[in-house]
C-alpha cells in the first residue's frame, strides 16, 4: 500500500447513470444501489481515463493511500464481467433484450373490459409542472419513471388511482432542474407521503436519490416508498 493517484467519486452528486461504467476498461467503477461505486483499488490505475464522462462532474482523482494497481487481476475481473454478460462496454439499462408476448393475448383482449383512466392532473413531467399547482397541494404523490407504465400493465388501477403523477427520468432529464423544482414543491405543496416508482436498472435508483435530497434540501420530512418494478413487468420490491 502506498500514496497514489486514484479514483474519487462523490456520491452526493451521482445519480447512477452509469455514462462513467464504459470508459473503464479495467471494469474497476459499477453501478451499485443506485450510485457508481469503485469496485476495488486494486482494479484502478489512476489515469483518470473516466474524467470529463460524469455529466454531473462527480468523478475526480485524489492521491492518497491506496492498495497498489494490479494490472493482471484487473484484466481478470474485465474478463470475468465479460463471461457474465455483465459488459463493462454498456450501460445496463441500455442493453437490448427482446420478449415473448404473452401466447393468448387475442383470448385476454376478447375477455377484458377497458379500464378507465385514474389520472388526475395534467401536466404529468415534472418539467412541466409548477410548484404551486393546486392538484399536488396536500396530496399524495407519485413520482414515477418514464418506463414504468410500458412494463407494468396495470399501472392504473395498482399505483396511480387517488395520487398526484409526476414523472420524469433520472438518466436523460436534466438532474439539477428536477431537483430544485422538487424541493420548491416539498415547501409549497406540503405532500402528506410521496410513492417512488422505478424500473430495475441501476440509473433508475438516481429517482430516489432525487427526491431524498429535495427533501434535505426542502427541510420536509415526507414519508418516502420505493416500489422496484422489473423490465418483465413484475414488482420486484417495496421499501
Amino acid at each position: 500500500m502506498a500514496v497514489r493517484k486514484i479514483v474519487r467519486i462523490d456520491e452526493e452528486k451521482c445519480n447512477g447513470c452509469g455514462v462513467c461504467v464504459p470508459s473503464c476498461a479495467e471494469g474497476a467503477i459499477r453501478v451499485i444501489d443506485g450510485k457508481a461505486k469503485l469496485v476495488s483499488e486494486v482494479y484502478c490505475d489512476g489515469l483518470g481515463a473516466c474524467l470529463g464522462e460524469c455529466p454531473l462532474d462527480a468523478i475526480s482523482i485524489e492521491e492518497r493511500e491506496a492498495l497498489d494497481f494490479d494490472e493482471i487481476e484487473a484484466m481478470k475481473h474485465a474478463a470475468r464481467i465479460e463471461s457474465q454478460r455483465e459488459t463493462v462496454h454498456a450501460c445496463p439499462s441500455s442493453r437490448m433484450l427482446m420478449f415473448d408476448g404473452p401466447k393468448d393475448l387475442g383470448n385476454i383482449q376478447t375477455q377484458r373490459t377497458h379500464s378507465p383512466s385514474t389520472l388526475c392532473n395534467w401536466p404529468v413531467q415534472l418539467t412541466l409542472v409548477p410548484p404551486h399547482a393546486p392538484f399536488l397541494k396536500g396530496s399524495e404523490i407519485l413520482l414515477a419513471a418514464d418506463c414504468v407504465p410500458f412494463a407494468y400493465p396495470d399501472f392504473h388501477s395498482d399505483f396511480l388511482e387517488g395520487k398526484s403523477l409526476l414523472i420524469a427520468c433520472p438518466k436523460l432529464d436534466d438532474y439539477d432542474s428536477h431537483l430544485n423544482k422538487l424541493a420548491q414543491i416539498l415547501k409549497q405543496a406540503k405532500p402528506v407521503g410521496i410513492s417512488v416508482l422505478r424500473m430495475e436498472v441501476p440509473c433508475c435508483g438516481g429517482l430516489t436519490h432525487l427526491i431524498n435530497q429535495a427533501s434535505r434540501m426542502a427541510g420536509v420530512n415526507v414519508p418516502i416508498d420505493e416500489i422496484t418494478i422489473g423490465i418483465r413487468g413484475e414488482v420486484l420490491t417495496r421499501v
